[in-house]
């Protein structure tokens, strides 16, 4: 097989690259082929949710996934200091859904298919080599030659390996269970966040899910480390989560734990080489969060546009690539919560947990952003008089603190 372009790894952001390339340059279907490591379907663990936002992106070139889905018009959080839940009645349609990943990626691949994507599935890439006339990727599937590479296989990326990219800045741990659904729990419209357990660094989440037809919900921890930093660190996110369930009044006896792990992006590492491109997890994702599955769709549609000019222009140097993905929808964001992280989880975090508790304006604001609605200005102005209201509180607080000390 003799391409312009592998895609190796047939997740969201290996498909959506080849979606939006496809869309970019019909002409150069033939010529694409996308590299699955396993069979669909196969099994990914991952909380799920899917913004808005991507959904209207796929939209524009007429792509829509249909799978079983608990649609979401709102978010919900919990913090050491108060709860706050918002819905924005000026968005008429859900802001996301909850899709479970052995379900949508299967799908995904298929309406890939339907409009001509070359799929391998069972296609592991074993060796890569570059040169300067191309590239030859050996594996499973046999020797595949290309003009070019793109690493689009998640967290693991044998492609990030082999080009020589760093194991990035952040790294995160993440451990997630399906239960039922449980007298306290929010409305299954929301997504619910819960800061509240300060020792992590990171957060719990409650997300309702829909599994083989039964009504649901998906729990778990995130818990963020720096590289270089000792995983889990004192942490046992298996004992915390136990503990958790058990503060919900969960029997977590035969529930099944599944553990997996992410890498968020560092915009200041290397993401592409001559003939070699990162997309989604490989690249990295939002370090914040750890979102990511609408993180690889837009990754796509940044990446496909940019891929059919550069064998337009007969330039697969990808040297400008780094640039590019700044200036993107998705580089924009994510550049805003890798610098964003420090802050929310270290320097700020008293502070970030009293606002977001406080302030309905920050919340409708992550609703409209999430939906992938432009922000309202009053709620814009309004988050950052919140915000200031919780650093007033802060310093009101610890004066208190001092008085209460000297008597």
């Amino acid at each position: 097989m003799d391409l312009d372009l592998a895609i190796v790894g047939g997740g969201p952001a290996g498909i959506a690259t080849a979606l939006f390339l496809a869309a970019a340059a019909p002409g150069r279907l033939g010529r694409i082929a996308v590299f699955e490591k396993e069979r669909y379907p196969r099994e990914k663990i991952c909380a799920g949710a899917i913004g808005a936002r991507a959904e209207k992106e796929l939209e524009r070139i007429g792509v829509r996934v249909d799978v079983p889905s608990v649609w979401v018009n709102g978010l919900s959080v919990a913090t050491s200091t108060g709860s706050l839940a918002a819905r924005d009645s000026r968005i008429l349609k859900p802001i996301g859904r909850v899709v479970r990943r052995l379900e949508f990626d299967r799908a995904f691949a298929d309406e890939a298919r339907s409009r001509g994507v070359t799929i391998v599935e069972g296609a592991r890439v074993q060796r890569v080599e570059i040169d300067h006339d191309g590239v030859w990727l050996h594996g499973t599937m046999g020797e595949i030659r290309a003009r070019a590479v793109i690493g689009a296989d998640g967290v693991g990326s044998f492609v990030r390996r082999a080009i020589g990219a760093p194991r990035g800045r952040w790294r995160a741990q993440v451990i997630e269970v399906d239960t039922p659904v449980i007298e306290g729990d929010r409305a299954r419209d929301l997504l619910h966040f819960d800061l509240s357990d300060q020792a992590l660094r990171g957060y719990a989440w409650d997300f309702p899910t829909i599994v083989e037809g039964r009504a649901l919900m998906c729990r778990g921890l995130y818990e963020l480390k720096r590289d270089g930093e000792a995983e889990g660190d004192g942490i046992d996110l298996g004992a915390r989560l136990t503990a958790r369930l058990a503060r919900q009044g969960i029997d977590p006896a035969g529930l099944r734990f599944k553990r997996f792990s992410e890498r968020g992006l560092a915009l200041h590492e290397p993401v592409s080489r001559p003939r070699a491109l990162l997309v989604g997890e490989a690249a990295g994702i939002d370090p914040a969060l750890g979102e990511g599955i609408a993180q690889a769709i837009l990754y796509g549609a940044a990446a496909g546009p940019y891929l059919a000019r550069c064998l337009d222009r007969g330039d697969l140097s990808f040297r400008d690539w780094p640039r590019a993905l700044r200036r993107s929808r998705v580089g924009l964001d994510l550049l805003a919560r890798e610098l964003a992280t420090p802050w929310v989880y270290d320097r700020m975090r008293p502070e970030l947990e009293r606002w977001t508790a406080l302030s309905r304006d920050l919340a409708i604001t992550g609703v409209r952003y999430f939906a992938g609605e432009r922000a309202g200005t009053r709620n814009v102005a309004g988050a950052v008089i919140d915000l200031g209201r919780a650093f007033a509180q802060r310093a009101r607080d610890a004066i208190d603190a001092r008085r209460s000390s000297v008597k």
